[in-house]
């Protein structure tokens, strides 16, 4: 399986825009976090959230085609498991309907940094001191973050996680890294 080190230069190499690029190490953060609490393995879980997107730069005209590309570019350097959770993380477009935990925790995850990311972007502290009640406070709010998807965000049921504690978890994952991902206090 690929390293860290190599996955990350391999995302690199798709030139995704700083936005994109913050998103996957947000997802990665997230999955390492979920992985931990799962009892999975982390290095997977965290390098397949790394890579889920690597084919966005090129797929975002063609949604159909997104996480297929992807698959193409990672065979032998994920295992099948990977691969497969990268398909079903856009399972509307690739037909790859979500089967295991790690399909549905990269499903959420990615979806969560969303939220979380915008609520930290309109926040002075950014992600200090971000509470699980101002996300879920959010999620009503279907104008804000409008185009992230609750229903995708609400899959963490799926995986025993009320959304209180799915919010808690991407929180604490995503804190330690805020300032290398743009949400971190404002001065």
């Amino acid at each position: 399986m690929i390293d860290r080190e190599s996955a990350f230069q391999l995302l690199e190499s798709q030139k995704p825009e700083p936005h994109l690029l913050h998103h996957a190490m947000q997802t990665e953060a997230v999955m390492t976090e979920l992985a931990r609490h799962f009892g999975e393995d982390e290095t997977l879980w965290s390098i397949t959230g790394l890579l889920h997107d690597l084919d966005f730069p090129n797929t975002k005209e063609t949604p159909e085609e997104h996480g297929k590309q992807s698959v193409e570019l990672l065979k032998g350097k994920l295992p099948e498991i990977a691969l497969n959770a990268i398909l079903a993380h856009n399972s509307e477009y690739t037909g790859h309907d979500p089967t295991t935990k790690l399909d549905l925790a990269l499903r959420c995850a990615e979806t969560v940094t969303g939220l979380i990311a915008t609520n930290a972007l309109v926040r002075p502290n950014g992600m200090e001191g971000m509470k699980p009640k101002s996300l879920k406070k959010k999620m009503k709010d279907k104008a804000f973050a409008a185009s992230v998807s609750r229903d995708r965000i609400k899959e963490c049921e799926k995986l025993d996680l009320d959304l209180g504690q799915f919010f808690q978890l991407a929180i604490e994952s995503i804190t330690p890294i805020a300032d290398s991902v743009g949400l971190a206090k404002r001065t």
